[in-house]
């Protein structure tokens, strides 16, 4: 095992530009580079994470895949049957961390000192498919003698509260050492079944992010041009099928009709099962010939908020490539599905209403251009308003990376 005592798991990869932002912005917080547990190594040495320059943010250990060791997926499965061993799973998958005991002796504390895994999947709680191995991979973490905290997270609250499962969950919750909640609607369903002392608001960590300009598309109007995201995610959420694509296009062509504004295409998560490009291309070749749109190609976390920073305003699904908006000062709308958008909105504004769309309330295809007016007709105020609280929330988003050194070096 490598001597890492701080170990970041729960990282889909950074095809997903949201949670290569969120693990490059924490490394930056950290002295000492954490060993990230990666779902994909090569999405990670592609982009900001460890670049074949060899300038590394981390230390990077793969998961081992079932899907590539069938023959060890069948062996642990008729283990796990005859044992009850559910954890033995995770401890094929974290390989690299499990293989050998994890106490380390500490540099303040030798004697009660422990490694510290944090998990920073964001919203993964969110997703019903991935709640289990969440759950073994924190019970997994404390049964080797690590300690555990849950960074960044956002959790819808009737899923804390009541269904089936809030207890298992609820007991889970309880089982890590720190909770950071990333929104105040999150941190408030929270407070209902953990300890106060367990628990702090602190916004994402990606609201640090830095930006890297690249030289800007010919097209792409600095300042008056409009960056649209969208992303199969939100069409799988719309309760009418097809209105999205639907209201992305009528907003397009009322932006070409009746604004000056270029429209920029911006993707933020680029996996094949999940990719935002292939709506956006749909949308480019619509209006291609307008002359008023161009598609942004993939690039790091920090490129891709390059090019939102410049733009004049923002509307997006990604809830990473609304952070980089954000952070940027431009005035935002997000098309949302779930608590996060609405619990970051309310915390940066007091209110989320307006400045989020939620997919399921989609109805007619000008649903959305008549948000694009409200944004438009209050943009300075917005703008004014993210310039105020911004340096503040900013530093606040900090203190993530000290409650984690912190607790790491107690």
């Amino acid at each position: 095992m490598p001597e890492k005592r701080l170990v970041l798991y729960m990282h889909a990869g950074s095809g997903n530009h949201g949670c290569e932002a969120i693990v490059n912005s924490l490394c930056h917080m950290l002295r000492e580079k954490p060993l990230v547990i990666t779902n994909s190594g090569k999405e990670d040495r592609k982009y900001s994470l460890a670049p074949p320059d060899g300038n590394a943010l981390c230390e990077l250990a793969e998961e081992r895949h079932f899907s590539q060791h069938k023959i060890a997926h069948v062996l642990y499965y008729g283990w796990r049957k005859l044992t009850g061993d559910a954890e033995s799973l995770l401890r094929y998958r974290y390989r690299a961390v499990f293989e050998q005991p994890l106490r380390r002796y500490g540099r303040n504390r030798p004697e009660k000192a422990y490694p510290l895994a944090v998990s920073i999947g964001g919203d993964n709680y969110c997703y019903d498919i991935m709640v289990k191995d969440l759950m073994l991979a924190n019970r997994a973490f404390h049964d080797r003698g690590a300690r555990t905290v849950l960074l960044g997270c956002s959790i819808e609250p009737e899923l804390l509260t009541g269904g089936a499962a809030h207890g298992k969950l609820a007991e889970d919750m309880n089982l890590y050492d720190l909770i950071i909640a990333r929104e105040s609607v999150t941190y408030e369903a929270l407070k209902q079944v953990v300890p106060e002392e367990k628990l702090r608001l602190i916004p994402d960590p990606a609201f640090t992010l830095g930006a890297k300009e690249l030289p800007l598309p010919e097209g792409f109007a600095e300042g008056n041009t409009v960056g649209l995201n969208v992303s199969p995610m939100i069409q799988d959420s719309e309760a009418k099928a097809g209105i999205t694509m639907k209201n992305y296009k009528a907003l397009m062509n009322h932006i070409i009709q009746a604004t000056d504004m270029q429209i920029a295409l911006i993707p933020h998560v680029v996996w094949d099962r999940n990719d935002d490009r292939k709506p956006l291309r749909e949308l480019y070749e619509t209006f291609r010939d307008s002359k008023r749109v161009i598609l942004i190609e993939d690039g790091s976390c920090e490129e891709l908020k390059g090019y939102i920073a410049r733009c004049r305003m923002f509307i997006g699904a990604r809830t990473h490539a609304t952070i980089a908006a954000y952070s940027s000062l431009v005035p935002t709308l997000v098309v949302g599905y779930s608590v996060k958008a609405k619990g970051i909105a309310r915390d940066l504004f007091g209110s989320y209403e307006n400045y989020v769309l939620p997919v399921q309330q989609l109805q007619e295809k000008e649903d959305l251009i008549g948000a694009f007016e409200w944004l438009r007709d209050y943009e300075g105020e917005i703008r004014k308003d993210l310039r105020r609280v911004m340096p503040e929330y900013k530093e606040r988003a900090l203190q993530a990376g000290k409650e984690v050194e912190r607790l790491w070096a107690e």
